[in-house]
Order: C-alpha cells, then structure tokens, then sequence
C-alpha cells in the first residue's frame, strides 16, 4: 500500500524555502484574516516556536507592513508570565513575520468547544491571569484590540492562561466590516461599542471585550451572534448584554456582576483597570475556596439523619418497642420506643462529630462549610427562577397561614367535648382547615425548595447551633487531647489563628486556665468581629465596582475612605489574634509571664472594641445614606 502525503501549499513551500537554515516549519497550526500561524523548529537554538506571517496580500501594503512590524516590536517588550513572548519581528525576501514562544496547549475557545464551560474556579483564575497580562500591557501603553478565546491559550503543562496578539489584530485589519472602508478592525463578536463605531478606542475597550469572552467562557454562548456582521456590530453599540446569570448555568454573584459590568456600553462603567478586575477576581476567587472532601461530605450527607442508619435505628426503635410491649405491657413498650426515637439524634450527632474530629475538623469549620454550600445551593436554584413560580409560591403561603389560623381559632373548639349543634357544625370545618393547612404548608415547603435547600438552612442550624456545639464538645471529651491536624487551607485566617490559640489555650495547667477564664470568649469575639469586618469590607466593594468610573456619586469618596478603614480594622483584629496565639507559645515555653501575657489580653479587648464602635458609625453611615444594604453607591 503506497503512503500518501499532504501536498503543503505554495505559501508553504515559498516561506519554507525564505526561512532556510534558520527555521525549520514542521507544520501550520491555524489561520485567519490576521495571518497564518506555523509550528517551526529554531535552529540555532533547536527549540519549537511558533512563527505568525503576515498574509503576503497584507504585505504588500506599505502602511499595514510597516503597522504590522512597528506595533509588533513594541509587544515584544512586553514581558510577563500570562503573555506570550515575542522572540523577533523579522523581514525575509517579500515576508514579514514575527517569532514568537510556542505554548503547548489549547485556546480557551477549543477548550469550552470540546469541554464546555468552565466552572466558576477555574474561570475566575483564568480570567484574573487574562487580566494580570492586559493590565501589564496597559501600563506599557499598549491596547490589545483584538481579546476573544482564541488568543488566549491554556497551556497543558500548567493550566495557566496565556494571551497572544498583542497590538496586531488592528494592524492586520483582521475584520473590516462591509462598507466601513477597513475603518473598523477586531472580531465584531467581541469588539466594544466604541472599537464598532470606528470610535478611539482605550484600556477599557480591551475590559469589554474581556467581558464578551469571559460570557462565552463560563456559558458557552455569545451575547450577541447573528448572520451577518453588520448586524452583529449594530447589536454590540445598541444592546444591552443579557445578565450572565441569565443563561442557565450556575455562576456566582460575585462574579456574575463583574461580567455585566465589564459588558457595559459606557467605558466609565465598566471597571477602572484590568488591575483593578484582577484584584476583584482574585476576592472572588478566595471566597469559593474549595472545601476538603471531608466537610463536603458531611454538610451534604453525613451530617444529616436521612440516610439508611437512621432508618434502620428508627425500624429497631419501632421493633423493641413492640417486643417490649407484648412482654412487660403497652406503656413500658411505648417508653421504649420514647427513648429509642430520642436517644438515637443524640447518639448520632456525637458519633458524627467524633468523626470529623478524627479527621482533624472543629466545630468552628462547620459554619464557613454549610454557608459555602447554602452559597452553592443559591446559585444552581437561582437558575431558571420563574414570576409563575413566585405567584405559587405566595398563594401557598397565604393559603397555609389562614388556614392555620383559623384551625388555631377551631380546633380547640371542636375538641372541647360538648355536644351541640354548633359544636357539631363547626367540627367539619375545624377539619378542613387542619387538612388545607396540612397540605398548603407541605406543598409551600416544596415550591420553596426549588428556590432554597431547606435541608442545607436547617442541618445548618442544628450543626452551628447550641445542639452541634454540646455534640462536638461530648465528642472531645470522649476522644481525648489529642491535637487537630488538618491542613487549614480551607479555612480564614481568623478561623485558623482563633482555633490554634483555642488548643493552646487547653493545653495550659488548670490553674492557668482558671487566671484566663476570660481568654476563650474574647477569641470567639475577635473571630466574629474579623469575619464581620471581612463581610463588610467585601459589600463596600462590590458596592464601589458597581459604581466604578462615577466618582461624582454622592458618598462614593466616604465609601472609599470607609473601605480603608475596615481594611486596617480587620488587619488590627487579625493581629490581635496572631499576638494571643504568639503569646500562648512563649507562655507555653516559660518566656512570657502571666502578668504581660494578660496585658496583651487587655489590648485585644480594646481592639475589639474598637470593632464595635466602627460597627455603629457603619450603621450611622448607612441611615444617613439610606442605603439598603451596608452600603450601595449606584445612582438612583
């Protein structure tokens, strides 16, 4: 059988053949309007690049040749991790070209084709790392012009996101819209308003075009696409993007918002710098955290009593209670099934907390943990949300509280025991009412479990609460003092120095607890006080990105001011943390002494005073605002 080969094309050949003895071309890795990009081999350096050559058409015009190598020279002094080096921009024979590094991997449009959407973690880091290489660019005086998926690589060795072309999309007139002269250069899925109109364009026309494709990363779709681009350029100037948290996939808030904001039709709206975004993917980002397995499993599954266990210790209750009736009688039976129906939630929750204790976890995880999941839970039931189901919804609860009203009135009535014809009248309705109000109130928790995990807000409840407070405390005490050693890279900083200053606490002699009897509340209070400040500080940013670019907001200064301002608190009541942990080590070691250690104690206090003071003038700012929330700064 006779091996056939691809016959290479003119172009091929003749670049090939220009190229001789200083690079070989093994083969060509992709092409478009903007040029043809090939896979070479370096020789003197035997190393793989990849080489874009300006279609020999394109060169041929003096002003896009000299374009072409002028804005490709000043790439190449871009250097930063998330961008693609530029190796040399280079003349042979009628060729213009430029060498540039070759990156193994895929681009992220290949990478949601063959995989779909990225989920939100590795969204948000890929976009951030997109940022971090466009905010370089941009401080270098260089706007890319052309950001969309396919100049973005994903590189298979490490994941990281790598950005290619910039400066050269306008250069090469990679789209001239029909009839706009070749005024109008970019990819019209993903130009801004102002790069469709043939405007000026600057640092933030690249933030839109980020926005487009941050839409089709975390998607799968465009928010613009029709037949022609013409019309297609017409919808980006004169639409308005659908909310991203309209397409049917699970995204955060967080970063739901940055998207539509990044897809704004003014450029004072979108976000100050592609800095700026990064920092706000990077708060996004630390916020979803991945949990450890082991929590994971026990806010979703082993935390709760609804598994088979709980069955077959119910079924064993009903049994021995049974059993115990038809020997020692009914009412020794049906204490027995009392105590194995009561008896059983206690055994399980210490036997529950025992576990996660053995796998190195504190009661204190389990807050940060059900709350991620009530997160998580939020956004997969926000998608596909309904005004028919919310008019459900609400009828059902108004069906079930007068219902439940008025068996409240005639229940008792009907139970009185006289015989009369008003007492008979009214027992049917008594009746109807405790059955509407039975079945309106189950079918209402049911509506409202499409939109809220009921079972994730009342397992939470239980397990953070008083009741999972008392188990883990048992579940100690039967396991003994042994120390914790789970890694903490799930929990805050403020969780992780409260909890080890806690096991500190409990390893010092009982007459030293007994002078620090005030030490672990003032731990439980700095921790709240961190968390509080941390929630706040996140809520004065997200209400300052919202209104990024409108400094003329009234109280976006005092916003700005208040931001700092909780920035340094949190700070200060972290330290107050780490110097309490430090303090118990050097007391632990005899080179600290009781009485300096209960002064750092005092100084503690004093900041967690200060935390609530600040927490009034937040509230006093709020009023006087008439803000909703902590704090909102958008105009009215």
């Amino acid at each position: 059988m006779t091996e056939t080969h691809a016959i290479p094309d003119p172009l091929f050949l003749a670049f090939q053949q220009a190229l001789s003895g200083r690079y070989s071309i093994d083969r060509e890795l992709g092409r478009g309007g903007m040029g043809v990009v090939y896979l070479a081999r370096e020789v003197g350096l035997d190393r793989l690049v990849a080489i874009k050559l300006l279609p020999p058409d394109l060169a041929m015009r003096p002003e896009l040749r000299e374009r072409f190598v002028q804005e490709a020279r000043l790439a190449a002094k871009l250097s930063h991790p998330n961008i693609i080096p530029i190796h040399a921009v280079e003349h042979a024979d009628d060729f213009v070209y430029f060498v540039m590094a070759y990156v193994a991997g895929e681009t992220l449009s290949q990478r949601v084709q063959s995989r779909g959407p990225l989920g939100a973690s590795e969204g948000t880091r890929l976009l951030r790392e997109v940022a971090w290489a466009l905010g370089h660019a941009h401080a270098q005086g260089l706007v890319h012009r052309d950001v969309k998926p396919d100049n973005i690589l994903i590189e298979s060795a490490t994941g990281r996101a790598v950005v290619a072309d910039f400066g050269i999309a306008a250069a090469t007139g990679d789209v001239a819209a029909a009839g706009s002269g070749g005024a109008v250069s970019g990819t019209p899925e993903f130009m801004s308003p102002e790069q469709a109109l043939g405007h000026p364009v600057d640092t933030r026309s690249d933030l839109y075009s980020l926005g487009v494709t941050a839409f089709y990363a975390l998607s799968g779709r465009l928010p613009f696409e029709s037949a022609t681009v013409t019309e297609t350029l017409a919808r980006q100037v004169t639409e308005s993007a659908p909310p991203l948290a309209s397409m049917g996939t699970a995204v955060p808030r967080r970063l739901a918002s940055l998207v539509d904001r990044l897809l704004a039709k003014d450029p004072s709206h979108r976000p100050d710098s592609a800095t700026t975004l990064a920092e706000q993917l990077g708060v996004a980002l630390e916020q979803r955290r991945e949990l450890p397995a082991a929590l994971r499993a026990f806010v979703k599954r082993n935390g709760r009593m609804n598994g088979a266990g709980t069955v077959l210790t119910l079924v064993g209750s009903l049994v021995a209670g049974v059993g115990t009736a038809m020997v020692a009688g009914g009412t020794a039976g049906r204490i027995v099934l009392l105590a194995g129906v009561a008896v059983s939630p206690v055994v399980f929750g210490i036997v529950a907390a025992k576990r996660l204790l053995d796998l190195g976890f504190a009661h204190a995880d389990l807050a940060p943990a059900f709350r991620a999941e009530q997160e998580s839970s939020r956004e997969e039931r926000s998608v596909g949300g309904h005004r028919v189901r919310g008019l459900i919804e609400w009828t059902l609860r108004a069906a079930s509280r007068v219902a439940g009203a008025t068996s409240v009135l005639l229940v008792p009535i009907a139970l009185a025991g006289e015989s009369s014809d008003a007492v008979s009248a009214v027992v049917p309705l008594a009746a109807c009412s405790l059955g509407v109000a039975t079945l309106s109130t189950l079918a209402y928790l049911g509506v409202v479990g499409l939109r809220r995990d009921v079972d994730v807000e009342f397992w939470s409840a239980v397990w953070t609460g008083r009741v999972g407070a008392w188990a883990f405390r048992v579940a100690r005490a039967w396991r003994g003092p042994q120390p914790l050693t789970s890694p903490m890279t799930h929990r805050a900083t403020e969780l992780s120095l409260g909890m080890a200053a806690e096991q500190l606490y409990a390893a010092l002699p009982v007459a030293t607890r007994s002078s620090l009897r005030e030490l672990p509340s003032l731990l439980q209070r700095l921790q709240e006080d961190a968390r509080g400040l941390r929630a706040r500080l996140n809520e004065v940013q997200d209400a300052l990105g919202q209104a990024s670019g409108a400094a003329s907001v009234e109280g976006y200064q005092g916003a700005r001011e208040e931001r700092d301002l909780l920035d340094r608190r949190l700070r200060e009541t972290v330290g107050a943390l780490e110097t309490i942990r430090l303090s118990l080590l050097r007391l632990h070691a005899g080179s600290l002494s009781l009485e300096s250690f209960t002064t750092h104690i005092a100084l503690a206090a004093d900041a967690s005073a200060d935390v609530d003071r600040l927490a009034a003038a937040h509230e006093e700012v709020r009023a006087s605002l008439q803000l909703p929330r902590a704090i909102q700064l958008t105009p009215a």
